[in-house]
C-alpha cells in the first residue's frame, strides 16, 4: 500500500468515490457549524434569494420577483462565497484550505496552477422528506448504453465533494457504475427505487469528506428530522475548458464571482485563489454565452 494520498486516487478510480476521515479538527468543524446555522436561519427567513427549493431538484431555482425564497421549503442553500452573505470569510477559508485542495490535486493528478475555482453550496435539512432520483450527473437517463459507455470515458475535469458537518447519510451510490452502462435492472428502476443491487448509503461522520465522481449511479434521501450541514463543493480543472465554463456560469457566479473577498486568506491561499478566480472568468469569457460583465 502507498501514502494515504495514492489509496484516495486509487479508492476513487475503483469504487467511483473515496471517504476521507477527519477531514476538520474539532475547533474548525466549531466555527462552520456556528456559520452554517445562521446563514440557514437566514434562508430559513425568506432573505436569501439563492436557495436550492422544495419539490425541485436540479437547477435552475429561480425565485419569482417578490416571492418568499423559502416559501415551500428549502433543501440547500446555494453561494456561499457570496460577498453578500453573512459569514462568506468562513466559508471561503474552508474552500482554499490546504486540507481540501492537497486532496483534489492528487484526485486531479494536477499542481496549483491548474486549478480553476467553481462553486460551493450547503446541503440543509429540508422542511420535509426529500429523495432525489437516481441519475448521474452529466448523463441524461435518456442516454443509451453506448453512449454512456463513450462519456463515461471523458475525464472529468473537476472534483466534487461533500463536507459532512453533521453525521450524514443521505449520499446513496452504486460503487463501480461509473466505469459502466447502466445494468437493466438500473436502466428499468423506479426512480426512487430503494434496494438497487450493490447500493451503499455512504455514511459520513461530522468532519468527514466524501469526494465522487458525478457521473457515478447515485440520488439523495433527506430526512427532515435528521440535523443536516454539508458543504457541497466542486472544483475544476483548466483543461476542462469552456465546457466546465459553461456548467459552472450557468448557475449565476458570474454575477458577483469578482467580488469574492479573498484577503482573509493567508499569502499563499490569497495567490492560489486568485489565480483559481482568474482562470474561470477567462474561460468563461471565450464561451460566447455567459458574460461576466456587469
Amino acid at each position: 500500500m502507498g501514502s494515504n494520498k495514492e489509496s484516495y486516487l486509487e479508492s476513487l478510480t475503483r469504487d467511483g468515490f473515496v471517504l476521507i476521515p477527519s477531514l476538520l479538527t474539532p475547533s474548525q468543524l466549531e466555527t462552520l457549524r456556528a456559520a452554517a446555522t445562521d446563514v440557514i436561519s437566514f434562508a430559513r427567513s425568506g432573505s436569501w434569494p439563492y436557495v436550492r427549493t422544495l419539490p425541485k431538484q436540479f437547477p435552475p431555482w429561480k425565485i419569482e420577483p417578490g416571492a418568499n425564497p423559502a416559501a415551500d421549503g428549502i433543501w440547500g442553500v446555494q453561494f456561499l462565497m457570496h460577498p453578500s452573505l453573512p459569514h462568506a470569510q468562513t466559508f471561503i477559508k474552508n474552500y482554499f484550505s490546504s486540507a481540501i485542495i492537497d486532496v483534489i490535486k492528487e484526485l486531479l493528478q494536477c499542481e496549483d496552477e491548474d486549478l480553476v475555482l467553481e462553486l460551493f453550496n450547503l446541503l440543509v435539512r429540508p422542511d420535509h422528506d426529500f429523495e432525489l432520483v437516481w441519475h448521474r450527473d452529466d448523463i441524461p437517463a435518456t442516454a443509451t448504453a453506448e453512449e454512456e459507455v463513450e462519456r463515461l470515458k471523458e475525464p472529468a475535469w473537476h472534483a466534487q465533494w461533500n463536507l459532512a458537518l453533521f453525521d450524514d447519510e443521505s449520499l446513496i451510490v452504486v460503487p463501480g457504475s461509473h466505469t459502466r452502462a447502466r445494468t437493466d435492472v438500473e436502466r428499468n428502476a423506479a426512480p426512487k427505487e430503494k434496494g438497487i443491487p450493490d447500493e451503499i448509503k455512504v455514511q459520513m461522520k461530522a468532519g468527514d469528506v466524501v469526494f465522487y465522481n458525478n457521473n457515478i449511479f447515485h440520488r439523495g434521501a433527506y430526512n427532515s428530522k435528521v440535523e443536516r450541514m454539508t458543504l457541497h463543493g466542486s472544483m475544476g480543472h483548466v483543461e476542462g475548458s469552456n465546457l466546465r465554463a459553461r456548467n459552472v456560469l450557468q448557475h449565476g457566479i458570474g454575477e458577483w464571482v469578482g467580488q469574492i473577498d479573498l484577503s482573509g486568506l493567508d499569502e499563499g491561499e490569497r495567490k492560489r485563489a486568485e489565480g483559481m478566480r482568474e482562470r474561470l472568468v477567462k474561460m468563461g469569457s471565450h464561451t460566447g454565452e455567459y458574460s461576466l460583465e456587469g
